[in-house]
């Protein structure tokens, strides 16, 4: 049974039900049409007979422009016998007196080879020369994991300075947080100070000797520091500083921030964990209170938060520096 006989059934099954039901709409319901379906199907069999009722066949019409079977069928013949050739030159080619002077546009002949599968040279050259499997490609050594090379705490740690904005209470000055990271235990310091617009050299002067003497204290020396090219780390007075506390400055390429990814890193970090809940605690943020949140939150981050990391392998950046504390409440 086709499927046209199964909906020509299904129209004469809605007319007898109605008749056995008494009821239109309860009919309709059961098969889930419209009742004025049903009421044109009435109509229509009352007037021609139920066989009004069955589908007519349906054609594609015939469109003016198209093409005989004949002719595309020597469209695809010309196609296989030259599959080199694409559409434009196909038309030009069967237009000629010698092949019967065919008037077929270039959009033509790509849309009888499209219905044919045979739209693209590789398709008709596939169907001449047979199935052809794409070289395999050539076994290549796997790149080397990009990554800082280092192996125990002080041997590189990265600065950099993020942008908290402008609070109400401190109009015409901007709140800097002066981060610093040690790369081999993760270890972060990180201090907010107000300026009138840049970060300063005196404040990532002072985190250095800050971050050498905490090292220090553990047991380690800081042996170089890792900065972007900002004036308040190419200024004199931070160079003096890291020539003052013997270690080597290295600066990032131009345009690579990435090159200083950990304390990049570690800045995106303290922004999803740390100020994007205070600011949305905070009604009327002050820099007394973001200090107090900054603060506990590097509490946490360094002796209490889960990492896995490359260097610290579960362990807190607090485990992997030494035992001694930073922070006092």
């Amino acid at each position: 049974m086709t499927q046209d006989d199964a909906l020509y059934r299904l129209r004469l099954r809605v007319l007898a039900l109605a008749r056995e039901l008494g009821s239109v709409r309860a009919a309709c319901r059961v098969f889930g049409i419209h009742h004025s379906t049903y009421y044109r199907w009435h109509a229509q069999a009352v007037r021609f007979g139920p066989e009004i009722l069955r589908p007519r066949e349906r054609r594609h019409p015939i469109m003016p422009n198209a093409l005989s079977p004949i002719v595309e069928q020597r469209v695809v013949a010309f196609a296989l016998g030259h599959p080199g050739l694409g559409p434009a030159r196909i038309s030009a080619e069967l237009a000629r007196p010698m092949w019967g002077g065919l008037r077929v546009s270039p959009n033509g002949i790509w849309r009888v080879l499209r219905r044919h599968g045979l739209s693209t040279r590789s398709k008709r050259l596939g169907l001449v020369a047979g199935y052809a499997a794409p070289p395999e490609p050539l076994p290549r050594e796997p790149e080397p994991e990009r990554h800082l090379e280092v192996d125990h705490p002080g041997q590189l740690v990265q600065f950099d300075c993020f942008c908290i904005g402008r609070l109400a209470a401190s109009a015409g000055t901007v709140l800097w947080q002066y981060t610093a990271i040690d790369v081999a235990s993760a270890y972060t310091w990180a201090e907010l100070h107000m300026t009138p617009r840049n970060p300063t050299a005196r404040w990532t002067s002072a985190l250095a000797r800050r971050v050498a003497a905490d090292l220090a204290t553990h047991g380690w020396r800081l042996e170089a520091v890792m900065t972007d090219n900002g004036g308040e780390f190419r200024s004199g007075e931070f160079r003096g500083t890291v020539a003052e506390l013997d270690a080597r400055h290295r600066f990032i390429h131009a345009g690579r921030p990435q090159t200083n990814g950990c304390v990049e890193r570690v800045q995106r970090t303290i922004l999803d964990e740390c100020w994007k809940p205070v600011f949305a605690r905070y009604l009327f943020p002050t820099d007394t209170g973001l200090r107090r949140e900054l603060d506990r939150y590097l509490r946490f981050y360094n002796e209490d938060r889960a990492h896995t990391g490359r260097w610290t392998r579960g362990q807190t950046p607090s485990a992997v520096l030494g035992k001694g504390k930073m922070w006092t409440d």
